[in-house]
């Protein structure tokens, strides 16, 4: 009987190629059709990741029935040299298989909202198929069973995220915005062939499991080198620091841009690499540890642009880089950490995807004004969009029984017992966190009204095909710590990750360390609320008070000329 389930499964598992077919077909087609498809190649590009996600729920639910879960589905052979061949194949395994549902489910709905959300724009039958490719080139990062084979969809990825964040080139600032992303990109990239390289000459081979065999022999100096050039690739993709200065600007493209950037693919990869790559960071402790001060140091970098902007699209920029920050910061240290790594990705798949198409919501009703200074009161307006976007923000901040209380307070405690510095810089970034997330809900949804009704803004609820997937991704950002909490960690309790950690039921024990974690979040949500909620938000930031009354100096004429235009540009 068990021959039987296993053999049947192979069968299944021979189609996997279509995961990254359908999309990447679709995109070619969309592409080489053109005009023809304008009017319905929209409907066709989103049936594209709807088919994917149907057959990679397919393989998940086989895999739950497996007793080996891991699968490698050879293709052909890319290319031989010397001793060296080169396969491609794709690799089913547990890791991927999660990654593969995330990308093909929220992209998925990302590209329902779009039909909404773009319904007048006269290219979005091209901004569809780059949306396909990015889906697809994204699957090929996930899937692969080697690191040269993974280099392809990290550059797919980045060619796409260039194509659609400059997708509306006419603005100076977007083209500008895709040529950073791009290049600063191209600075991890390097990493990665180097990477690439070094273990295709000590190992004689680039697939994940000879690699994670080879680790424990591979010289602790290379072992270092090369994790570190993982490092610096995961820096690139995924916005953190050193290589994080293209995030922002990268909010210049289309809401779902963003959303599907931030939530289900772009900056999901580095952790992905630093999870696959386990194996190479145990065998270097060195470049283990820099893994974790990196995505500490890039989570308080995050919150402190959160408190910094009023760009509502920048604020979730500035939080996404925060939250892969949490992610990295758990991938770095080592196997009691990969499990929650991944919790925490998924989660915020969620509730990142929910707020970033809530706050397209938000800018659909206010004629795609972002300044949060001209919105308050919007949740009268705005009913659907304020509640979906209020789990979102429960669900990001930690509130008990929501999604994040259950995933990254699993990353803080781990931090504390790793090494306590850690987990009290992880406890501060929760803090902040709470208090520029309640500054955004506060600034947009309540408080007095900042617009004027008919004078270009008209505040109302998005259509039912934006609205909608906004109810989808609420009840993830909700329920998705629930159901996930305990159970990840036995189904990614393989010798790829290591142990992970115990199983749990989905009402967590309460510690001491998840009791000063709620109150420092209550105290940052309270502390924002004495600053934003108690008194009215000025339409402008008043720069002269911030800087010369509030810090009591007194500069003459021209200092005082020249600080201001300084102020107002990095405003700007």
């Amino acid at each position: 009987m068990l021959l039987d389930i296993t053999l049947r499964a192979t069968d299944l598992f021979e189609y996997a190629w279509l995961l990254v077919a359908i999309p990447g077909g679709m995109a070619a087609l969309l592409l080489i059709a053109g005009k023809i498809t304008n009017r319905f190649g929209h409907w066709l590009a989103t049936l594209a990741p709807l088919a994917s996600f149907g057959l990679a729920l397919s393989y998940f639910i086989t895999m739950l029935g497996m007793p080996m879960k891991a699968t490698t589905v050879p293709l052909y052979t890319w290319f031989t040299v010397g001793a060296w061949e080169i396969n491609v194949s794709m690799l089913i395994d547990p890791l991927s298989i999660l990654f593969v549902l995330l990308i093909t489910g929220v992209g998925s709905i990302i590209h329902i909202y779009s039909i909404g959300y773009m319904a007048k724009d006269v290219n979005k039958r091209r901004f569809f198929a780059y949306l396909n490719l990015f889906i697809a080139a994204m699957l090929i990062l996930v899937l692969a069973d080697n690191y040269l084979v993974l280099f392809i969809g990290w550059e797919g990825v980045g060619l796409a995220s260039y194509l659609l964040i400059s997708f509306w080139q006419v603005r100076p600032t977007a083209a500008a915005a895709g040529v950073k992303a791009f290049v600063m990109n191209r600075v991890g990239d390097l990493g990665l062939l180097a990477a690439s390289f070094a273990l295709l000459a000590l190992c004689s081979s680039t697939r994940f499991s000879v690699v994670n065999s080879a680790a424990g022999e591979i010289p602790g100096g290379w072992a270092t080198f090369i994790g570190f050039m993982l490092l610096l690739a995961a820096c690139g993709k995924s916005a953190q620091f050193p290589l994080q200065g293209w995030l922002l600007d990268a909010m210049e493209g289309p809401t779902p841009v963003s959303a599907l950037i931030h939530a289900a693919t772009m900056v999901t990869a580095g952790v992905y690499l630093i999870v696959r790559s386990a194996a190479i960071f145990e065998a270097s402790p060195t470049a283990q540890l820099a893994v974790a001060i990196v995505g500490t140091v890039t989570l308080l970098i995050g919150a402190w642009i959160g408190c910094a902007k009023d760009d509502i699209k920048k604020v979730l920029a500035g939080s996404t880089m925060s939250q892969i920050g949490y992610m990295i910061l758990a991938a770095g240290i080592g196997p009691a950490g990969y499990a929650f790594a991944i919790f925490h990705l998924l989660t915020h798949g969620f509730f990142k995807a929910n707020m970033f198409l809530g706050a397209g919501s938000v800018m659909h009703g206010m004629n795609d004004d972002v300044n949060m200074r001209h919105y308050g009161a919007l949740r009268k307006a705005l009913p659907i969009t304020f509640v979906t976007f209020g789990i979102g923000y429960l669900a990001i901040i930690g509130f008990p029984f929501f999604a994040g209380f259950y995933s990254k307070d699993h990353i803080i405690e781990a931090a504390f017992h790793a090494q306590p510095v850690l987990g009290i810089l992880a406890l501060i970034g929760a803090g902040v966190t709470a208090f520029y997330m309640t500054r955004l809900m506060l600034m947009t949804f309540f408080g007095d009204s900042r617009w004027v009704l008919g004078k270009k803004q008209h505040p109302h609820e998005s259509p039912a095909v934006m609205w909608i997937p906004l109810v989808l991704l609420a009840i993830g950002s909700f329920i998705g710590g629930m159901v996930l909490n305990g159970w990840i960690g036995a189904w990614l309790h393989s010798p790829l990750l290591g142990y992970g950690p115990e199983p749990a039921s989905w009402l967590p024990h309460i510690t001491w360390i998840g009791v000063i974690t709620l109150l420092v979040v209550a105290a940052g949500v309270t502390l924002s609320w004495m600053v934003f909620g108690r008194k009215p938000v000025p339409k402008e930031p008043d720069l002269e008070a911030s800087i010369f009354t509030k810090l009591d100096l007194e500069p003459d004429a021209a200092d005082h000329r020249r600080v201001l235009a300084v102020l107002r540009y990095l405003d700007s």
